[in-house]
């Protein structure tokens, strides 16, 4: 059965989609059967992974509102070597209108469940904000990586994430736990960056993905390209740290 993860922040525009689609991608090729769930109204994802949101059939949305299941949903990204669940502006709606429906937050864990069989990991692209989509995520994982810049603001925003996530825990999901944080974007040459790191490894210990992501500008142009960065620029050190994180995840979930 699958390990179903979510990527999840709510501080905007710390890398949560592009370690989503690069993770997904070094996990294929680690010959891992992997499904991405795109839950940011923005599709972000959905065109990283090279899939055209504009001409989609049925998305997350139709998903989440039980109009579709997800193998009716799902693409392929040739690019990456995995699945899709693709999302569009569609999905701004679905907050307002799963507010009446049943289960609401555990949609998405449902539809899941379903095809769970069919993978070996399922990771989901949360929106930057606790909202009903990310609380699907949260329901439907077990567990949460964190992909964090070193810089002071983000060590603010975590202790909002972490408190989240137990209250989830505790009311929600009780399979629920952080798997790890990720540092992501680093610079090396920052002393606040390794500060901030240095912090992060005493506070949560074991917790701290070894895997360090650096600034790297091939990550940063595969999306126009619709190709994830490890597959864009495999010889790039952003692709490297991406397929070393992905092997460290797959060990990480042997020793769960």
């Amino acid at each position: 059965m699958a390990k179903i993860f979510c990527v999840a922040n709510q501080k905007g525009g710390v890398g949560k989609t592009t370690t989503a689609v690069n993770l997904a991608a070094g996990l294929a090729q680690l010959d891992q059967r992997v499904l991405l769930v795109d839950l940011d109204p923005q599709g972000n994802a959905t065109m990283g992974a090279g899939i055209n949101k504009a001409e989609l059939e049925s998305s997350v949305y139709q998903v989440l509102l039980g109009m579709a299941d997800i193998p009716a949903a799902r693409k392929r990204s040739e690019s990456g070597r995995f699945d899709v669940v693709p999302a569009n502006r569609e999905l701004a709606g679905a907050e307002v209108e799963m507010v009446e429906l049943e289960n609401r937050e555990k949609r998405l864990k449902d539809a899941i469940d379903a095809v769970a069989g069919d993978y070996d990991f399922v990771l989901i692209d949360c929106p930057p904000a606790l909202s009903m989509l990310t609380l699907n995520g949260l329901c439907a994982a077990h567990g949460v990586i964190i992909p964090m810049q070193c810089e002071y603001y983000a060590l603010e925003g975590l202790s909002d994430l972490v408190n989240t996530i137990k209250k989830v825990h505790a009311k929600l999901n009780p399979e629920l736990k952080i798997i790890g944080l990720l540092r992501v974007m680093f610079d090396p040459r920052m002393t606040l960056s390794q500060q901030v790191s240095a912090q992060l490894e005493q506070h949560f210990g074991d917790k701290v993905f070894k895997t360090i992501i650096p600034r790297n500008v091939r990550l940063a142009e595969a999306p126009s390209y619709g190709m994830p960065g490890v597959s864009f620029d495999p010889a790039s050190k952003g692709a490297q740290a991406y397929i070393a994180f992905g092997a460290e995840m797959v060990q990480r979930i042997k020793s769960m």
